[in-house]
Order: structure tokens, then sequence, then C-alpha cells
């Protein structure tokens, strides 16, 4: 991925093309988005497009690599690190980042796990997602080794299951879901020592 552009600067075609499918990926799934309608919207040329993104599974796997750098580490890992003086705190922290998100204009669900159900688990777009979520996972798996938490694997994948599900919660509606599973995601903490 090219570096961010100057401020100020005119947005290069590549930036325009993937921050406009960004943006539309997010709202309405990588499907419900046609090559086309990410042409007409970034001003670019059908050339210039394929020039940058052979394909449109190029152009997905670069949204997945973008979210994973704004999301799970510009968002989750950064916010949870920086709320917490501790690993047990910052653990705890992901679900007040949250909360926050999920009252927030720009709460979109989760990239990842929208991809893999649209794709499936053995398309490749699916497996990148599969990656991307083991990547988040492997954060939580870290937090919980710093912690001395017991099969720190196991407590993350449990972890996941809270966020996952709370993410799923908000998107019917229910914004008090981040903190229903901080509540849960303490008890677990404790099954852990």
């Amino acid at each position: 991925m090219q570096a961010p552009e100057t401020a100020g600067a005119t947005p290069s075609a590549r930036e325009r093309i993937l921050a406009t499918s960004y943006r539309l990926f997010a709202r309405r799934g990588v499907l419900g988005v046609g090559v086309d309608e990410v042409i007409e919207r970034s001003h670019v040329a059908k050339a210039t497009f394929y020039k940058h993104f052979p394909s449109k599974n190029d152009l997905v796997l670069a949204y997945l690599d973008r979210r994973e750098d704004e999301w799970t580490h510009g968002l989750v890992e950064a916010e949870s690190e920086r709320r917490g003086d501790t690993p047990e705190e910052r653990l705890l922290a992901i679900f007040d980042v949250f909360d926050e998100w999920f009252r927030s204009d720009d709460f979109d669900g989760i990239a990842f796990i929208t991809v893999l159900l649209e794709m499936g688990r053995s398309h490749p777009l699916g497996q990148a997602s599969i990656q991307h979520l083991a990547n988040l996972r492997a954060i939580v798996s870290g937090r919980a080794t710093e912690a001395g938490l017991r099969d720190p694997e196991g407590f993350a994948r449990s972890w996941q299951i809270l966020m996952k599900g709370s993410i799923i919660a908000a998107l019917e509606g229910d914004v008090d879901a981040a903190r229903r599973a901080r509540s849960m995601a303490a008890t677990l903490i404790e099954q852990h020592r």
C-alpha cells in the first residue's frame, strides 16, 4: 500500500479508487458493489482502475489490508492500548473502544466477517478474511500472555467470540452490546487466571 498523500495534494488515482471502494464495501459489502460503480465514483478511467487493481479480488484484498491497518491496528489495538495501564485493562478497553464505535456514525460492522460470509471460507477472499481475524486474535492472545492468563490461545478464541457477537448485536440495534460483552469479558479473564 502506498504512503498516504500529503496534506493539500490531490490523491492519486490508486488512492481515490481505494478510498471510494473502502466506503462502498464497508457499507454494502463486496458483492453489492461493482467495479463500474467504483470506477465512476473514483473518477478514473477503466484502464487506470485495472492498472492499479487487475481484478476486483485485488481491490478487495487491498481493502481488507487497509481495514486491518485502520480498524484493527489504528482503532482497536492502539486505542485500547492507550486506555489501559495493564494487559488486563487493555483487554477490557477493547470493549470501551467498541462502545464508542457502536454509538458513532462510523459504525459499519466488521469487514472481515462480512467478506467471509459473502465469499465463504474456501474463496481466496474468505481465506484473507480468516487471516485478518487471526491477526486480531493474536493481539488478544499476546495481551493474555502478558497478563499471565492460562491458555492464551483458547482465551483469545473465546474473547473473539465476545467481540464478534457484540458487533453483530450492535448491527441488530443493541448499542449497549459492548457494555454487555465487557461484563462477560471480565468473567472470562477470571476464568483464565
